[in-house]
This record gives C-alpha cells, structure tokens and sequence, in this order.
C-alpha cells in the first residue's frame, strides 16, 4: 500500500495520493490550493497511473486544484451531491468576511467543476485501483462531507480518510454555513466511534491519528 501525503495551500491541507502499490493507478484525495504540483511529483516519483479525484468535501482549500488535476490525467471529480455547488461558488461555504476575504486573495478566480463530475450519496464502495474505498456520507462540518476508508488488511488496519469531520485531539468546525453542530456529533458516532481503535485516521489538516487514541483523549467526544 502507497499512501503519500503532502499540506498543501495557506491552510495546509492534505492532499493525499494513495494507490495499492508503486507503480500502479492511484487515486487523489482533496487537492486543495496549490496541489496540482505536489500530486505531479508524486505521480512520476512512485510511477502512478491517477484514475480520480476524491473529495471529502468542498471547502475551497480541499478542492482549489481538483479542476487541473482532473484535466492533467483525463479524470473525473467524486464529491457528495450536497457539496456541488461549492466547487463553482466558494463563498457559499464561507462567513461573509471571510468570503470577502477568498475573493481579494484570489481576485475573483472561481475554482470552477472538473468537465466530469460524479454525485456520491455514501453507502458507495469506489473500486478505483482496486483500493475498495467505501464511503461514508458525515454531514456536520458541512452538509456533503464524506470520508472514504480503506479496509484493513492482513498487513495493515483500515484507513480512513476524514476530511475536517475528526482530527488528532479535535473535530471539524460548524459555524461556517451549512454547518450542523448536532449532526456533527452524531457523524462522529456513527462514522467514527464504531471502528476499532486501530483504525488509522488522516484528517483534512495536522497529523494522522487512531480512533483509539481519539476516543480516549479527544475532549469532544466523550459523552458520545
């Protein structure tokens, strides 16, 4: 398993290029801004084959670069239905001020759709690479996040991807429009607290954690 991860923008999230093995198709998680470079380099060091693009979610920081990446390897975008329109209207997932603020740093570019595009609801098993990613719809931090997750192996305990829903000693934010406190909660219990602690978690920002380590030690989830 090649799992290569990289911060990637001002707000360093991580853009991961996960494939099965060296030399094979490999799938993108979240290129966010500035990342096209990044997943390029990766691709040519580990001799990879990127059969799609998966986001999390579409806060403009996971999904800047998807559109390039997408066309740099004749691909298509996987994001949750609820997600869309974030990709052509960024300031949709933002605070008024801070959507003031996207539009003077980036002069008004829109990050725009990839030309192909694909709905995802959750429930989705993606056979990309033959990786076997399921999907797991995790409203809260906005209405369309998902987190994909690989499933364990002989060598290995499943990893999931997370997106901003659960990091190392914290969880996603909800204030941002579209956010759900509530919901948040109840995807942290559902999609989170029912794997086994060795479930290896890497969040949309910061470093990877366990779900064992989280459940003991991250203060918003006890009482859950």
């Amino acid at each position: 398993m090649l799992i290569s991860a990289f911060p990637a923008g001002p707000l360093a999230a991580n853009c991961s290029v996960v494939a099965a093995a060296e030399g094979g198709e490999c799938v993108v998680v979240d290129p966010g801004q500035d990342a096209a470079d990044g997943v390029a380099k990766l691709v040519a060091e580990h001799g990879l084959t990127p059969v799609a693009v998966l986001l999390t979610h579409g806060h403009f920081d996971h999904v800047w670069s998807a559109a390039r990446v997408c066309a740099a390897y004749g691909i298509a975008a996987h994001i949750h239905s609820a997600d869309r329109e974030l990709l052509t209207d960024p300031a949709k997932g933002l605070d008024p001020a801070l959507a003031d603020r996207l539009a003077e740093l980036f002069g008004g570019e829109n990050p725009g759709e990839p030309d192909e595009l694909v709905e995802l609801s959750g429930g989705e098993v993606l056979p990309f690479g033959g990786l076997g990613l399921a999907v797991d719809h995790a409203p809260g931090h906005t209405p369309g996040s998902v987190t994909f997750t690989l499933p364990a192996a002989a060598d290995r305990p499943e990893v999931m991807f997370a997106g901003d829903l659960l990091f190392a000693g914290s969880i996603g934010r909800t204030d941002f429009p579209g956010g759900d406190h509530e919901a948040m909660l109840r995807s942290l219990e559902r999609v989170c607290l029912r794997r086994s602690d060795d479930t290896v978690v890497l969040p949309g920002h910061g470093p990877q954690t366990t779900i064992g380590a989280e459940r003991t030690g991250n203060p918003f989830l006890r009482g859950l």
